[in-house]
């Protein structure tokens, strides 16, 4: 059994993470640059959508234990708000998301329906939870009848 100190012990800090996630971050405003300094922000969100649902969905796979989750929150809306400007936040990446505009830069980066799905899927849950359990029991709901 671990105790508290362990446990803490085994997370990990925010400067790890960020040096962690640094090539990454690099890598998203690589990918999003157009004529040499300016970023594409739609593309931008999109990628950052992409690395939070991934992470969230399989931590480990990345190093990461679930309480590593809020430091490395607070890592990607930092590196968000340097990119996009203060007051950014993974709200307003689902936000983007979920609009006609998320839906076109989407499109134009050629996800996968399988992807799209995904990041719609975490819009629903970060913008609506509650009624995103009660779809989620929905289907439940329908599966265990059929």
């Amino acid at each position: 059994m671990h105790t508290n100190a362990q446990e803490v012990a085994c997370t990990l800090s925010s400067t790890v993470i960020r040096e962690n996630f640094t090539p990454v971050f690099e890598d998203i405003r690589e990918r999003s640059t157009i004529a040499e300094k300016f970023i594409d922000r739609d593309l931008y969100r999109v990628y950052v959508a992409t690395l939070w649902s991934n992470v969230v969905l399989s931590p480990e796979e990345v190093g990461l234990e679930e309480e590593d989750i809020e430091d490395l929150h607070d890592v990607v809306v930092q590196e968000i708000e340097e990119t996009l400007g203060a007051g950014t936040t993974l709200q307003n990446i689902f936000q983007f998301i979920s609009s006609k505009d998320g839906e076109r830069a989407m499109n134009e980066a050629r996800l996968t329906q399988s992807h799209k799905d995904l990041l719609l899927y975490f819009s629903s849950m970060i913008l609506d939870p509650e009624g995103h359990k009660k779809y989620l029991d929905y289907i439940r709901e329908q599966q265990d009848r059929g």
